[in-house]
This record gives C-alpha cells, structure tokens and sequence, in this order.
C-alpha cells in the first residue's frame, strides 16, 4: 500500500497549485473607525465590519481565501509614514494606536535613504507569536505580538486599511533577544500580483528591496541610541513554503489563546481576547454587552502637529562603521 503523503508534501502540492492560479478580485468589507486626532495619546483606530467593531487581533479571519492562498492583513503603518502605529493587543477590541515609550509618541527615523517604512507594514489577524514557545532553529522565544507583515505592493494603504495578500517570503529579525518574524507579502490586486509567486521573484521583479528590507531592520534603532537588529538565517529571506508553515504555526499559537489553553493574561503581560465572533472563546461577548456597547462612537478629528523641532523629519546617515 501506497504511504500517504506528510504534512510538508501536501502543503508543497498546495503551493505549487496556489502559485499557478490567478488570485480572485475581492474587496474589502472593513472600513476604519477614527477616535481623536492623529498623533496624540487618544488617537485610536477602531475597525468596523459592516458598521460593527471588530477586534483586528480575534475577529477578522486570518484567511480571505484559504483555497486561494489568500490572506487578509491589517495595515498598521502606511508606507512612507513615521509614527509607529501597533494594535493594541491590551485594550478591549484591540483598537490600532500609536505606540508610547516614556510618556512619548514613538516615530521611526529617516535612515537615509529610507523614508519612514518602505512598505505598508501591518499584522496578520488571527496570530501570535507565543512567548514561552522558542523556536527551533531561531532559538529564540515569540515576541508577543501579532505576525509581522510587510506589503511591497505599489499602493500606499492607511491605518486601519484590511488587505488581501499572499505570501512571498519571511525573514527572521532577532530583536532584544525573541523572535520577531517578518512575513513578505504582496496585495493581490497589485499590477505585479500575478509575477510575484516566491521570495525569488522579488529579486525578479523588484531588485533591491529585500536587500533595502533587510538593512531598514538592521539600522532602524540606531538613531534611538540602540545597537542594530541582527538576524537568524544569516539575513538570509526564507521562501513561500517555509513563511507559510510560520503563517500557520502563529495561527495555531493564536488558537490556543483565544481558547484559553494558552493564558491571556501571566505575570509579564495581560492580552485582551474579547471578541464578538468566536463563541467557544472565554473572550467572546454578545453584541448588547455594555463592554461592547461603550465602543466610542467616530469622532475623527484633524491630525495634532508633530514636534515643532522637526526632528522627526530629520535624515540620519549611517555609516558602515556604526554597522
């Protein structure tokens, strides 16, 4: 009798299948909801479904079509943009907000010849990168985030925008010691969508910008007084199969939260899991909760000025000295 084939094989025969197909046209059914004016503590980006909140981390799937290899991803941080936009994995419904150090709104700096993020970087929903768990062959812990993601493709997005990607690739950042994976995507409406298929056709297609991807990494604490980021791999960017077995890994990480098997809430963090779709969740609270119901409602305002001193808008020039 015939062995049936393993896990790796079938999901090579997927990819293989995923890559020679053309990807659906769909459109988003997410629009954002604004609190506040941009750069200020109280700014928040809620995402709505239909006019209700939905909880980027919990409730918009992780899959737009798993049959197609496509995957729905929140963009966080628009690229060309500097202010270090994050989902909010504490606070209920895990609005975007921009991240804080000492009191302070954080900026990412210009290191010359990078502009803010050279891509619409974002999360994929539905993941997670599970502290106590060390992985393998980075031999380092999950970063406690959401996956990381990367979009190359031509359109700048907005914060709170929901893509549809496929995976390309994935590089492995070593940050302070965790894991922090980096998947390369590319939106599926793009004009090079249908060229774009494995890490390799990036170099194709796009020369330059896995090697702009990973010095932008390397060096972008640096003007914060902070050495570089280095890497597992070597830098190296790993292909499509390999970031898709990750994708799925930090999908299951995210299960295992959103169930309770893994906690929410330890003596090093405190995540919030309340949702509106998953049922079998501790989380999970129905849509006449008080919890839900004092959503606040749109009250976008007009983005505050970023620091008079432009020194947010200032270039950095890194030598190979400082590397």
């Amino acid at each position: 009798m015939a062995s049936k084939p393993n896990t790796a094989e079938r999901l090579a025969h997927q990819l293989r299948l995923l890559s020679s197909q053309p990807p659906p046209r769909m459109t988003s059914q997410y629009t954002p909801r604004l609190i506040g004016s941009p750069n200020t503590l109280e700014h928040r980006v809620f995402i709505e479904q239909n006019g209700s909140v939905v909880s980027p981390f919990h409730d918009i799937p992780l899959f737009a079509d798993q049959n197609s290899g496509i995957f729905n991803m929140i963009v966080e941080v628009p690229r060309w943009t500097n202010a270090k936009m994050e989902i909010s994995k504490e606070e209920p419904f895990n609005p975007i907000k921009q991240d804080i150090k000492k009191g302070k709104l954080r900026y990412v700096r210009n290191c010359f010849p990078h502009h803010g993020y050279i891509w619409n970087y974002g999360a994929f929903p539905q993941t997670w990168e599970d502290p106590s768990q060390t992985h393998a062959e980075t031999k380092a812990k999950g970063d406690n985030d959401p996956l990381d993601v990367c979009e190359i493709g031509e359109q700048v997005g907005y914060v709170g925008q929901v893509k549809q990607v496929k995976v390309l690739g994935i590089m492995a950042l070593l940050d302070e010691g965790e894991t922090d994976w980096k998947v390369i995507v590319v939106d599926v409406q793009d004009p090079l969508a249908s060229k774009l298929n494995d890490i390799e056709d990036v170099e194709r297609h796009l020369p330059g910008l896995i090697r702009a991807t990973n010095e932008w990494f390397r060096i972008y604490k640096i003007p914060d007084g902070k050495p570089e980021n280095t890497f597992a791999f070597s830098g190296e960017a790993k292909n499509k199969k390999y970031a898709t077995e990750i994708v799925h890994e930090c999908h299951e990480a995210w299960r295992r939260l959103i169930t309770g098997e893994s906690p929410a809430k330890t003596s090093t963090y405190d995540l919030s899991i309340r949702n509106i779709t998953i049922q079998n969740s501790p989380g999970f609270i129905r849509r006449d909760d008080p919890a839900y119901t004092s959503i606040p409602p749109d009250s976008r305002k007009a983005p505050a000025p970023i620091d008079p001193s432009g020194k947010f808008s200032k270039w950095f020039y890194i030598s190979s000295a400082q590397v």
